[in-house]
């Protein structure tokens, strides 16, 4: 048996280095105009692209790194850059995963590139689940994809909603119900090509935070796919069905929800996301201290400041450590038996918000300023308890994983 070591291996310190200086030197200069703008950043994605960052061929290194810590290693480095621009680069990663996660290998060669393009021409990709009236009740979404058999189409009436990139991708993955008495369990996924007549973009939300990345509705009327975009294809589909229908009927096995494969899979990656704003914002709260003179010494030879660095140090590296185990045990194949996905994402995200907060309190009235960076911080932080699972539904998770 190998010895046990927490430490990168140097081409994985090479990687991480290199995601810092590109989030110190490319993100960093350009996180609040972009915020201000609420606008997408072509000129970053693009210059991300031309480096190799913004590509399939860096995400699938970084996801099939042996040791799991590819992707959150990534993760963190580009959200300790700014959030909002971080989600512009990597929000096409959602989509992709749910392809990995319930595509045919053909459908994985077709698609994902599409959602990339090159550095030439960058193209992003929307994952679309949730809905007005069916965020985390997954069993209530409305969107629906019937089959047509004649023309071997299947077609796609419903609104979604709160989708990265929605309307502005070049290819979106759409979860619709396809047997409505089955609940969650008579969902599948869906690809929609480039320029499908039908598919249009509702409403662009202002939000919060993360205001450099496109959030919007998505509209579908009538839209018409072919067979070939069902993820995972209509003979696993028809099979998946009917183990769900004999489940109903009988009691058994548990049925994988489409949705819910992907958001397993992400969730690790989100814990990693909020470990990177956690770790900026306590970066910039501890130089404040250590240089801000109030009372004739720096701020952070008070204790009541000084003990709040050592309890954000500790919550960020404890929050690290979870999202690191997570992922090393989905890259190893053991399963999540104590929801151990959700507990990363659970435990980071609460810490993410609790930190800028801290943060935001250590700088005092300039922590409130946008001439700090923590004040965005701050924002940006409190949508990690909200997306891809709320905290909520992340205790409801672990809760049941632990009642088995």
């Amino acid at each position: 048996m190998g010895e046990f070591t927490l430490e990168l291996n140097e081409d994985q310190k090479q990687v991480r280095d290199w995601l810092h200086g590109f989030a110190a030197d490319v993100m960093r200069p350009a996180a609040a105009e972009w915020d201000e703008r609420e606008e997408t950043p072509w000129p970053i994605i693009q210059e991300a692209a031309k480096l190799g960052i913004y590509s399939l061929d860096f995400y699938a290194q970084q996801f099939f790194d042996p040791t799991g810590l590819g992707i959150p290693m990534a993760m963190e480095e580009l959200f300790w850059g700014d959030a909002g621009i971080a989600l512009s680069i990597v929000g096409t990663g959602l989509a992709a995963v749910g392809v990995l996660a319930n595509g045919t290998e053909e459908q994985i060669g077709t698609w994902v590139p599409q959602m990339y393009g090159d550095a030439n021409d960058v193209k992003v990709a929307a994952f679309c689940s949730s809905e007005p009236d069916a965020g985390s009740d997954v069993a209530s979404m409305r969107t629906r994809a019937v089959y047509d058999e004649a023309k071997d189409e299947w077609v796609l009436n419903g609104t979604k909603t709160w989708a990265t990139n929605g309307g502005i991708a070049n290819v979106h993955v759409v979860v619709a119900v396809v047997d409505p008495e089955l609940g969650s369990k008579g969902h599948a996924s869906f690809i929609v090509p480039p320029n499908t007549p039908g598919l249009s973009q509702g409403q662009k939300f202002q939000k919060h935070g993360i205001r450099a990345s496109h959030t919007a509705e998505v509209v579908l009327e009538d839209v018409r796919v072919p067979g070939s975009c069902l993820l995972g294809g209509k003979d696993k589909l028809d099979e998946r069905l009917a183990r769900a229908r004999e489940k109903a009927r009988t009691g058994g096995e548990r049925v994988k929800n489409a949705a819910m494969a992907t958001f397993e899979a992400s969730r690790p990656a989100v814990g990693a996301m909020a470990v990177g704003t956690a770790r900026a914002a306590y970066e910039v709260a501890l130089d404040y201290a250590k240089t801000r003179v109030q009372f004739g010494r720096p701020i952070i030879e008070n204790q009541g400041v000084a003990f709040q660095l050592a309890d954000m140090a500790t919550q960020i590296d404890a929050a690290r450590l979870l999202v690191w185990r997570a992922s090393w045990m989905a890259t190893a194949g053991k399963p999540f038996t104590a929801a151990e996905g959700s507990m990363s994402k659970l435990y980071a995200s609460e810490v993410a918000k609790k930190v800028t907060a801290q943060a935001v309190q250590i700088l005092g009235g300039n922590g409130y300023t946008r001439e700090y960076p923590v004040e965005r911080m701050h924002r940006d932080a409190a949508i990690y308890t909200i997306f891809e699972g709320t905290s909520e539904i992340q205790r409801m998770v672990i809760s049941r994983a632990l009642a088995k």
